[in-house]
């Protein structure tokens, strides 16, 4: 069977499920009866396919089934822009965007689709200005002078001599006098809401300095694919690897201030500016909607393929070790050749304080604590540690005989105390704080088992940095899936794994798996934060007896103005003894104390899945 065949089939289908979707939620709506009355009486005239499509939204084709039915119930309708246009009426602050575009041999197709889906915006304070670098082929600038001569908001510079991205980008810079900058690359597409998005946001926070949306590829065919639904701002997701992309507005007098696009950064161009420009501010805010259609084709780095301007890789790396040093943590850019465009930085290591490793040991935990052990003390190559095993009192003379033998062997490193009554973890937990003498805190789960010697030290590297709260790390299952890859809040109304059950050598959504990541929470198993926070935030809350106490200790510390986050290069095995079902009372006090990151997690997009730990698209 042809694949367009196969392909068609599924966009009509997933057309059908809108519809029954649109039956299930409005009833028989106006515009079914008006669809079938139009059936009725024309239906030798009027294609049938083409009244379902109108009456499905007006959405574009996708080319998977999920996405075009998120599509057909997101895409603004003719009367959603309608309204729009109405509400910038209200606008008391109507910012004049400057879109710039570089322009250079652009197929004649492609460069008119773009200049339209800037005259097509429904907000009217912008103006296009082009920069033409010493186009070879002909079309091109006619087809400039011709739109400008139509519309004096289009504004254009032809360069004499071919600089490439960089040059060419600052010379469209020169020519515009809007208050923001938005960035359009000359094969790619603004949707006709984009630029009123934008303003809508200036209107609620006029202080806004960099401002980033959702996006989407466009291929060949027409068809939209890989939509990227991105998490808020956050920054050392960032340091890994370029996630802000499309559409980008940056305030043009601070894009003057770092002096535009530097030469050189070629292919990297945007993550390099960009990462100047957010050592310059803080106000940086996401639109979670999808305004920017990436197009796909061989020459684009959309691809996102080796072969396709690999110069682009050298340059960010370049970018992120400058960076760096202007933000006074140095370190090393490790580019990983597997997953093209990640990075991972391993600061160096300001001193090597004591590490208290703190071990709680419950029934359930016994057959792994000698384990645990043993892959601590024998792997770990930091040597400025002590472990520190808390046990409930339930142990036996068996487990107390492996802590006594262990203990004989580390003597200076291994201390281990019992309570003579069962408590709760987070207790057990706080007790071992009091007990530890470490600057660094580094709670573990006695059922883990280390996998990277330099775990510690990596750990450490991140824990360092005063803006950081809490390190998770890479936790899999004995056949190398995964079990944690940092924490989600809202899944199941609570909390959810990233990624659970996927193989560890995948990429993830959005290269979530292998880059480095903020997220608001980390488990527990394997958590590292320094004395100093754990003791501004209360330690673990008392109140979650078994449960969701490692979760809440990480939101007070996002809550106090830390970050929180998940390295891929530290992994360990988590062989999860089976537990206790969470408490009705732990469950119902944890969302009652955390109800606004339940109902939207900052590091997690409002259109993925609150079902799954998969990242599929919420429909």
């Amino acid at each position: 069977m042809p694949k367009n065949f196969i392909l068609r089939f599924k966009q009509r289908l997933s057309r059908v499920l809108g519809l029954l979707s649109l039956i299930r939620n409005q009833g028989i709506s106006y515009a079914l009866a008006r669809f079938f009355k139009k059936l009725y009486f024309k239906l030798d005239t009027t294609p049938l396919w083409t009244d379902w499509q109108k009456l499905l939204s007006e959405a574009p084709l996708a080319t998977d089934i999920t996405y075009q039915q998120w599509l057909n119930r997101n895409f603004p309708r003719s009367s959603d822009l309608k309204k729009m246009v109405e509400t910038i009426e209200l606008f008391r602050y109507k910012p004049t965007i400057s879109v710039i575009m570089p322009v250079f041999n652009t197929s004649e197709d492609f460069l008119k689709e773009a200049i339209d889906s800037v005259l097509n915006q429904i907000y009217p304070n912008w103006e296009l200005c082009i920069a033409d670098d010493a186009s070879t082929q002909s079309h091109v600038k006619s087809i400039i002078e011709k739109y400008a001569a139509c519309e004096k908001r289009i504004k254009f510079v032809f360069r004499t001599q071919n600089g490439h991205i960089s040059q060419s980008s600052n010379s469209a810079l020169e020519i515009a006098k809007g208050d923001f900058v938005a960035l359009l690359d000359h094969d790619d597409l603004l949707t006709p809401d984009a630029l009123y998005e934008v303003a809508l946001l200036l209107n609620k926070h006029p202080d806004a300095d960099m401002i980033y949306s959702d996006e989407s590829k466009l291929d060949e065919q027409g068809n939209l694919r890989f939509p990227s639904f991105k998490p808020d701002w956050c920054s050392d997701s960032f340091l890994s690897r370029m996630y802000t992309c499309h559409l980008g507005v940056y305030r043009r007098s601070l894009i003057n201030q770092i002096g535009g696009f530097r030469i050189g950064y070629e292919g990297s161009q945007d993550y390099d500016l960009v990462l100047r420009f957010t050592e310059k501010t803080d106000k940086i805010f996401h639109i979670p909607k999808i305004l920017y259609y990436w197009r796909i084709h061989p020459a684009s780095t959309s691809l996102g393929e080796k072969d396709v301007k690999p110069y682009a890789y050298v340059a960010a790396q370049k970018a992120l070790e400058e960076s760096l040093q202007r933000r006074g943590e140095p370190g090393k850019v490790v580019s990983i050749p597997q997953f093209l465009g990640i990075y991972h930085i391993r600061y160096v290591l300001k001193e090597s304080k004591l590490v208290s490793i703190i071990i709680s040991v419950f029934t359930q935990d016994q057959t792994f604590i000698s384990k645990c052990l043993q892959s601590i003390f024998e792997q770990s190559t930091y040597s400025n540690y002590e472990v520190v095993v808390i046990s409930h009192g339930s142990t036996s003379k068996q487990d107390s005989d492996v802590l006594k033998r262990w203990h004989t062997q580390y003597p200076k490193q291994l201390k281990y105390y019992e309570l003579p009554t069962v408590c709760s973890a987070s207790s057990l937990k706080n007790y071992g704080v009091e007990k530890a003498q470490g600057d660094y805190l580094l709670f573990l789960d006695a059922d883990t088992e280390v996998n990277t010697p330099d775990w510690i030290d990596a750990m450490v590297e991140q824990a360092q940095r005063p803006a950081i709260g809490a390190v998770g790390a890479l936790l899999l299952y004995e056949n190398n899936t995964i079990q944690h890859a940092g924490l989600i809040l809202g899944i199941h109304s609570a909390v959810g794994h990233s990624h659970k059950h996927f193989p560890a050598t995948e990429q993830g959504y959005m290269l979530q798996i292998q880059a480095i990541n903020n997220f608001s929470a980390v488990s527990g198993a394997c958590l590292m934060c320094r004395r100093e926070v754990f003791e501004k935030v209360g330690g673990f809350d008392k109140n979650l007896i078994d449960h969701y106490y490692d979760v809440d200790l990480c939101l007070k510390m996002v809550k106090k103005g830390h970050r929180n986050i998940y390295l891929p290069y530290v992994s360990l095995y988590h062989y999860e003894c089976e537990e206790n079902n969470i408490s009705d009372t732990d469950l119902a006090y944890f969302r009652s104390k955390w109800q606004d990151f339940i109902q939207h997690d900052p590091c997690y997009s409002p259109h993925l899945t609150r079902e799954y730990e998969d990242y599929r698209i919420e429909v």
